[in-house]
């Protein structure tokens, strides 16, 4: 899977593709994240990407033209099957939505920065608007590492044990059971029998229960 990632400061993503999960599937073949700086396809003299909005409202919005560029300059390479901008007023994302985004070949996310993007672009270029949670970032790029994160982790061979990600939280529109490991007792504080017991279908009954519990007591939006 091919992800190209548009920004004004790709420093910011340095940290996030350069380690754990994300490092690995890049070094194994599995993914391909690549970070475009949006200021090399800027013009005139400073390479300024931003400019005052019209109507005179306060903060400074990213120019329509080196937007325009660099994503042509990207479809003339390859067929993307979702162009994606991270923004405040977009879609909540979610578990579901990383399944299927995990299924593509190719995306962009765009990032936003400063006030926002000029809207031509929304209207004309974006395919898909994602939002991380009813808060406002400085810029789109924390919020597309998320993204990333979520959508590399479930490629096959990305994690050693895939089965894994499959019995994460969301996967079913459920919570997650608790889980334990060595020792047994620490301070008084045991570990539940059954998950000793070697049980397989008792352990299985008690997961699924404490999933259906903790997501009705935590969570119980989830369940509607």
């Amino acid at each position: 899977m091919r992800i190209d990632v548009i920004t004004v400061v790709p420093e910011l993503l340095d940290s996030p593709f350069g380690h754990s999960i994300i490092k690995r599937a890049q070094v194994k073949g599995i993914a391909e994240v690549c970070v475009h700086n949006l200021r090399d396809y800027a013009t005139g003299k400073h390479r300024s990407v931003d400019d005052y909005p019209f109507g005179g409202d306060a903060g400074m919005v990213v120019k329509v033209e080196p937007v325009f560029t660099l994503i042509e300059k990207l479809k003339a390479e390859r067929t993307y099957d979702e162009i994606i901008f991270m923004t405040p007023d977009g879609e909540k994302y979610n578990q579901l939505i990383a399944n299927r985004l995990s299924t593509l070949q190719s995306i962009i996310i765009l990032c936003g920065h400063y006030k926002g993007v000029d809207h031509r672009v929304r209207e004309h270029l974006i395919t898909r608007e994602l939002s991380v949670g009813d808060y406002v970032l400085t810029g789109g790029e924390l919020a597309a590492a998320i993204v990333v994160d979520s959508v590399v982790r479930l490629l096959p061979g990305a994690i050693s044990n895939e089965t894994s990600a499959l019995s994460d939280s969301f996967q079913d529109n459920l919570l997650s059971a608790p889980v334990y490991t060595r020792p047994a007792e620490f301070n008084g504080w045991k570990v539940p029998n059954v998950l000793l017991s070697g049980n397989f279908r008792e352990i299985a009954k008690w997961q699924e229960e404490q999933a259906l519990e903790r997501t009705a007591r935590l969570r119980p939006d989830l369940l509607g």
